[in-house]
C-alpha cells in the first residue's frame, strides 16, 4: 500500500511537470559524505557506553527528478536510491561499518538567484530498505518511514545541473544490536551530498 501511494504521487507530479513550460524531468547521481548518530551499549550495573559521532565515509545515490518551473521559483520532487556508510569503533568488537540502503523522496522548493545559480530546501521522506553493522546482527530500524531536511545550492549549465546539499534526519530512528546487551545505534543520517543531474 505504501509503495503504491508513493508511485501514484510521483506519477501525478510527473504529469504536472510535463504540462508546464520550462519544466521537465531527468536523472541524477552523486556521492555523499555521511555520518550517523550515536551507538549506545550497556557496560554493566545500569551504565552505558556511548560511541559518539561515527566516523564518516563516502556513500552514493542514483535517481530521477521532475521539475515544475515558474518565473522565480520551482518545485522539484525527486526519487532517489541512497547507500550511506559510517564506521563505529565498537567496544570489544573493533571497527564496524554501518551500511544503510534507503529510498528518499525529497520535495524541494527552489529560488532562482541570478543567472544559473539557485538555492533550494524542503522535506525528504525516507524509507529504509536495509541496515547492516559489520559482523554484528542488527534488527530492522524502529520506523521504516522517517522525515529529514534537504537544503542546498545549485547551478544549471544547459541540460546539466550540479548541486551540493546538506541532509539531516529529523525523526529519532534507532536499530537494536542483538550481539551487544542493550545495544542500539541511531540510524539518522547527517550528510553532505554532491550531485549531478541531466535533463532528458
Amino acid at each position: 500500500m505504501k509503495k503504491t501511494l508513493l508511485v501514484a504521487v510521483l506519477a501525478l507530479m510527473g504529469s504536472a511537470a510535463m504540462a508546464q513550460s520550462g519544466s521537465g524531468f531527468g536523472i541524477k547521481a552523486g556521492l555523499s559524505y555521511n555520518k550517523n548518530g550515536d551507538l549506545i551499549s550497556s557496560v554493566g550495573e545500569g551504565g552505558q557506553d556511548i560511541v559518539e559521532g561515527a566516523e564518516g565515509k563516502t556513500g552514493y545515490h542514483v535517481g530521477f527528478w521532475g521539475k515544475l518551473d515558474f518565473p522565480k521559483i520551482y518545485l522539484r520532487p525527486e526519487l532517489v536510491y541512497s547507500k550511506t556508510k559510517s564506521s563505529y569503533d565498537v567496544p570489544n568488537e573493533g571497527s564496524q561499518d554501518y551500511d544503510i540502503s534507503k529510498l528518499d523522496l525529497p520535495v524541494l522548493l527552489g529560488y532562482k538567484l541570478i543567472g544559473p545559480l539557485h538555492i533550494f530546501a524542503g522535506p525528504a521522506f525516507q524509507y529504509t530498505l536495509k541496515n547492516d553493522l559489520g559482523d554484528l546482527e542488527v534488527e530492522d530500524v524502529q520506523n521504516d518511514f522517517t522525515v529529514g531536511l534537504n537544503a542546498g545550492v545549485g547551478v544549471n549549465l544547459g541540460r546539466l545541473g550540479l548541486d551540493v546539499r546538506y541532509e539531516r534526519g529529523f525523526s529519532e530512528n534507532e536499530a537494536d544490536i542483538i550481539d551487544i546487551p542493550d545495544g542500539r545505534v541511531d540510524s539518522r543520517p547527517s550528510q553532505i551530498i554532491f550531485a549531478a543531474s541531466l535533463k532528458l
